[in-house]
């Protein structure tokens, strides 16, 4: 925990434990104004065998790159998006809504192409420049970390 001001609200951090076991993240961090907290957990032994499932797709893709090149990781190729904050990740603004963009689409800079919630707040996740939807990379209604790869804008 790391804070910037000496006054600690105790029950934000209990929120925020709380919010890591209901969302089975490792960890999270929140700043607003002058204070920065920060909360994580070690993993269970369990946690590398969560790790390895998702790996598994990554095989599948493999024939998807016909030119017999490499399936690049999406956190290293440019125009990735990535999420600001640990939280979930939502498609659209609300269930049962058209999603703010799908792949294919044209968007400009700072248009809003998802949502990430984090404390019941609901965060827009804007578009860094114009270009096209190449990649959504995380489900609607996905947990996710933060610097985690959501889409890919070229």
């Amino acid at each position: 925990m790391s804070t910037k001001n000496k006054s600690i609200d105790h029950d934000l951090i209990r929120q925020l434990a709380n919010l890591l076991d209901e969302t089975n993240l490792t960890e999270i961090e929140v700043e607003q104004d002058d204070l920065r907290i920060r909360v994580a957990r070690q993993l269970s032994v369990t946690a590398p065998v969560m790790q390895q499932a998702p790996a598994a797709p990554a095989p599948m893709a493999a024939p998807a790159a016909p030119q017999g090149a490499a399936p690049a990781d999406p956190a290293n190729r440019p125009g990735v998006v990535n999420s600001p904050m640990v939280g979930t990740a939502y498609h659209a603004p609300e269930p049962g809504a058209r999603p703010f963009v799908d792949v294919g689409d044209t968007v400009r800079a700072g248009q809003t192409v998802m949502i990430v919630e984090a404390m019941k707040t609901m965060n827009q996740i804007a578009a860094p420049k114009a270009g096209t939807v190449k990649e959504i990379l995380v489900e609607d209604g996905q947990p996710v970390e933060f610097g985690e790869p959501l889409l890919v804008i070229e």
